[in-house]
C-alpha cells in the first residue's frame, strides 16, 4: 500500500540557490515540451511521445543549454513524463495542460536516490546533498518517489511516496447500524443522519477585516519595491494561516467520522456549479468540501471503510425521510419543514443526511430488509 508522508526541510543558503534554479529549470523543460507538442500537432498532426522529449532535453545540454546539467537528470525526464500524463489526461475528458509560472508553488521530482540519514535528522537528495528535515513522524516503508516544493511564503517541503509493503485492509460489512449519511452545508458545515452537527467555523470570514487591511496597504505600494515585497509576504502568510486552520478542522472531521462508521454516505455535490451563485460564492468556498470528499475517500481506503456516493440530482433535502413524499417547492432559507403527509417535523439538513443514507444503503436491499430496517428508499415515493 503506498503511503505519502509531508516534512518540511531547511536548506541553507546555497542549497537554496541551488534549488532555486532547479525548479526554474524543471519548469523550462515542461514548459518547452508542452509548446513543443501544440507547434508539432498544429503544424504536422503529429504527437510528441515522451521518449521523444527526453531526447530533446538529452540534446539541449549538450548544445544550447548546458546550464541543464545543473539539475538532477531524473527531474527533467519526471516533468516532460508529468507532462505526457497530463495530455493523457486530457483526451480522457481533463483539463488542457497550462504553462507553468514562476509564480506560485514550484516543485520538482526525484523518483529514487533519496535516503534518511541514520540520525533521521537529515535527507539526502541529489545535488543538494544532506538537507536539514523536520521528522516530526517516522514512517516504515521503501521510498518510492519525492517531491521537493517551495511555497509562497519561502517554505520548502517535501513528499515522500513510501510502499509500506502492507495489503489493504479488507472493507467492512456494510449494516445500517454502523453506517452514516452526512448532508455538507453553509450553516453548519456537515450534518450527519444521527443528528449531529459539525459547525462552520468560518476561518476566511474571521480573518476578513484584517485581511482587507493588510491588501488595501499592499495596493499602496509600488509593485516590485521591497516594501511591496514585504507586505505581499504579510498577505500571503495570512492566506496560508486559514488555508492550514482550515485543513486541521478537515482532518479531524474526517478522521472522527472514518473511525466510528463502517460505512459513509455522501452526496456528489457540483461545487464548481455552486459557485457560479455569486450570493454564495464566498461561504460555499470557505467551505473546502471537495478537499472534505477526498479525505474521506482515501482515509476509507486506508481502514477497510465503504464510502457510497449518491446522484447529486437525487431529492434529498424536499424528501420525507419516512414516508417517502416528496416536498415540491422548498426555499434554501426554510430549514425546518412539516410534512403534510405523515406530520413530522423535519429538520432540513438532519432530514437530507437521513435521505442521503437511505440513498447510499439502496444498493443493498438485502441488508436492509435482512435487520428488518425501514428504508424511505423502498417506499413509494408520491409526488
Amino acid at each position: 500500500m503506498l503511503k505519502s508522508y509531508k516534512y518540511r526541510i531547511y536548506p541553507n543558503s546555497e542549497q537554496k540557490d541551488l534549488m532555486t534554479k532547479i525548479f526554474g529549470q524543471v519548469r523550462f523543460v515542461y514548459n518547452l515540451g508542452l509548446e513543443t507538442k501544440i507547434t508539432n500537432y498544429i503544424g504536422n498532426k503529429k504527437q510528441i511521445t515522451c521518449i521523444d522529449l527526453s531526447d530533446q532535453i538529452k540534446e539541449l545540454k549538450d548544445t544550447i543549454c548546458p546550464w541543464l546539467k545543473e539539475s538532477p537528470a531524473q527531474s527533467l525526464q519526471m516533468s516532460v513524463r508529468n507532462l505526457d500524463n497530463a495530455y493523457t489526461n486530457f483526451f480522457r475528458g481533463k483539463g488542457f495542460p497550462k504553462f507553468k509560472s514562476k509564480h506560485g508553488k514550484q516543485t520538482f521530482q526525484l523518483p529514487q536516490s533519496v535516503y534518511l540519514k541514520e540520525n533521521s535528522k537529515q535527507i539526502f537528495i541529489p545535488k543538494l546533498k544532506y538537507v536539514d528535515i523536520d521528522l516530526h513522524r517516522k514512517f516504515i516503508g521503501i521510498i518510492k518517489t519525492c517531491t521537493v516544493s517551495k511555497t509562497i511564503t519561502n517554505k520548502y517541503y517535501i513528499s515522500i511516496l513510501v510502499e509500506t509493503q502492507q495489503t489493504k485492509p479488507i472493507k467492512k460489512i456494510i449494516t445500517e447500524s454502523t453506517s452514516v449519511g452526512l448532508d455538507l452545508g453553509i450553516k453548519d458545515f456537515c450534518i450527519t443522519s444521527d443528528g449531529k452537527k459539525f459547525e462552520n467555523k468560518d476561518f476566511f470570514k474571521k480573518m476578513l477585516q484584517k485581511l482587507r487591511i493588510e491588501q488595501r496597504s499592499l495596493s499602496r505600494k509600488k509593485r516590485g519595491s521591497k516594501h511591496y515585497l514585504k507586505q505581499k509576504m504579510v498577505v500571503s502568510l495570512l492566506h496560508e494561516h486559514i488555508k492550514n486552520q482550515r485543513l486541521d478542522y478537515l482532518h479531524k472531521i474526517s478522521k472522527y467520522l472514518v473511525n466510528n462508521y463502517d460505512t459513509i454516505c455522501m452526496e456528489d455535490l457540483n461545487v464548481s456549479g455552486m459557485i457560479k451563485n455569486h450570493n454564495l460564492a464566498r461561504a460555499i468556498s470557505d467551505m473546502g468540501w471537495s478537499e472534505f470528499k477526498i479525505m474521506i475517500e482515501y482515509k476509507s481506503d486506508w481502514y477497510g471503510k465503504n464510502l457510497s456516493i449518491i446522484g447529486r440530482f437525487d431529492p434529498s433535502s424536499k424528501m420525507c425521510s419516512c414516508c417517502g413524499f416528496i416536498k415540491k417547492k422548498l426555499q434554501l432559507s426554510v430549514r425546518e419543514w412539516i410534512c403534510p403527509k405523515c406530520g413530522i417535523n423535519h429538520d432540513r439538513d438532519i432530514n437530507a443526511a437521513k435521505n442521503i443514507k437511505n440513498f447510499g444503503l439502496r444498493n443493498q436491499p438485502s441488508i436492509t430488509q435482512s435487520e428488518g430496517i425501514p428504508c424511505a428508499c423502498n417506499v413509494e415515493i408520491n409526488y
